[in-house]
């Protein structure tokens, strides 16, 4: 029986990745500090033979007794509003906690797979990213605790494969949204769905034309179980290319709740990309993957969930 370890399990995406690798067949040890993880999203898996979890920080000494197949890096604080109130801690977990995962991954024998992000490539200058392109990041911004954090993860990363052996993957994970995230995370479809429900005005950044491309979880969810069973050490884009001005996704969101909600603007934070988009081709040629969700779809599939949340912080 495979047994995976996951970092940050308890959160948005590592919780989904734990349901997926337990309905695989795999011992899953899930790891988190639930410093932004919660563990509503892996109550369900309390008690389950194949499932145990730790609370733990992995900055700190990781140790996890017994075999491992795979360690998976997803330990992280990930939207904004936590990486901004949070900032020694993020660049800690991406440094020495990526460290220690690698280090347990070596002693064990076990692949390794790291988190990263399309922030890697910060205000990008060239539309859209492929993996070759080395990035636009003010390491002295704001944001520059968490993208330069994951840019040290992944050098963190390839340097163990090219010194020790380790079998390695780097994922950059692009704008994606579904069950478990937050409504308190800060990130853009918690808060309009937030704000529309409630019928508040709905805050746009800026005059709104920056854009992102959102997927849905069960996509990249299923692009990381076939990085991970790839032979492919160099990054890898997972994302859906269909891109859209963050106004006409506030419009998307009112349109789908029935909400009398306004859009608003505000103040555009410092260094916010203008521009987010993926190049799928390694993906789609190395990993036979694209998104399979479309926005429609996967904004529908969320409703229920974001309506529940919403339910429950006001009652």
């Amino acid at each position: 029986m495979p047994r995976t370890l996951i970092t940050g399990g308890a959160g948005f995406l590592g919780s989904h990745l734990c349901d997926r690798f337990i309905a695989e067949g795999h011992e899953v040890v899930c790891m988190d500090n639930l410093i932004t993880g919660n563990p509503d999203n892996i109550a369900h898996l309390i008690g389950h033979e194949r499932f145990s979890f730790v609370h733990h920080d992995v900055s700190t000494f990781i140790y996890v007794a017994g075999d491992l197949d795979n360690v998976l890096h997803f330990a992280s604080p990930a939207s904004p509003i936590d990486y901004l109130r949070l900032p020694i801690q993020t660049l800690k977990v991406g440094s020495l906690g990526t460290h220690n995962a690698l280090g347990l991954a070596k002693a064990k024998g076990a692949r390794f797979l790291i988190a990263s992000t399309s922030e890697v490539y910060g205000d990008p200058q060239i539309h859209p990213q492929p993996e070759s392109y080395w990035g636009h990041v003010n390491p002295v911004g704001s944001r520059g605790v968490y993208d330069e954090a994951k840019r040290f993860a992944e050098a963190m990363t390839m340097a163990y494969h090219r010194y020790h052996g380790v079998d390695t993957r780097i994922l950059r994970i692009f704008n994606t949204y579904g069950e478990r995230m937050r409504l308190d995370d800060g990130r853009a479809l918690p808060a309009f769905m937030g704000q529309a429900l409630r019928g508040e005005p709905i805050t746009v950044f800026g005059d709104g034309s920056q854009t992102r491309s959102f997927q849905y979880v069960d996509d990249l969810v299923e692009g990381i179980w076939r990085l991970l069973h790839s032979g492919e050490t160099d990054p890898v884009n997972i994302g859906n290319p269909d891109e859209v001005t963050i106004k006409e996704f506030a419009e998307e969101v009112v349109a789908l709740t029935g909400s009398s909600s306004t859009i608003t603007f505000v103040d555009l934070p410092d260094d916010d990309p203008k521009v987010r988009q993926p190049d799928i081709t390694r993906a789609r040629e190395i990993l036979d993957w694209a998104p399979q969700v479309d926005r429609a779809e996967g904004l529908r599939r969320t409703l229920d969930y974001f309506r529940s949340r919403v339910a429950a912080a006001d009652a």
